[in-house]
């Protein structure tokens, strides 16, 4: 038993470090940019929930407080691809899947510290079968492709103080 708790413990805090998340005293506020879309075939909706979820992801796995006034941290998205392609082709000029294809750059400003602005492109896809309707998959689709690009911004932001 008291081996157990001890694999626990340190089990449960290597999980703890393994994130690496270290965020300065000084930094205290974030703000997320209105998205701008730069790729005409994005749905109008795209900015908003990349905004969403980008402003969920900081605020539930940081100490940091929205404010759009004075923030100590500026994120400014823009969504430069969207694209749908034809992958895996078979006999017959038939195609078993299709792919969304997301890509966007993002700019981070660090106003206590301007080390560490950045701008960065980050792209992301999912497969889905071709007989089934894009309409159908595309909101499950684009938020499964902005928790991949939003986890990858806040790990490359957040752990490399």
């Amino acid at each position: 038993m008291r081996y157990s708790l001890i694999f626990l413990f340190f089990g449960f805090s290597s999980c703890l470090s393994f994130k690496g998340i270290t965020i300065p005293d000084q930094v205290k506020t974030y703000y997320v940019e209105p998205v701008e879309v730069r790729e005409l075939n994005a749905p109008a909706e795209v900015a908003q929930i990349f905004l969403e979820t980008l402003r969920q992801k900081v605020r539930e796995q940081s100490r940091l407080l929205y404010d759009d006034q004075d923030p100590h941290v500026i994120f400014t998205p823009v969504i430069t691809k969207y694209s749908i392609n034809s992958v895996a082709p078979q006999e017959g000029d038939l195609v078993a899947f299709n792919r969304l294809d997301i890509g966007l750059s993002i700019s981070y400003e660090d106003t206590t510290n301007e080390e560490n602005d950045y701008t960065k492109s980050f792209n992301a896809f999912e497969d889905y079968p071709a007989s089934e309707n894009l309409q159908d998959r595309e909101e499950e689709l684009i938020s499964t492709i902005f928790d991949d690009i939003t986890e990858r911004i806040f790990n490359d932001t957040f752990s490399d103080w």
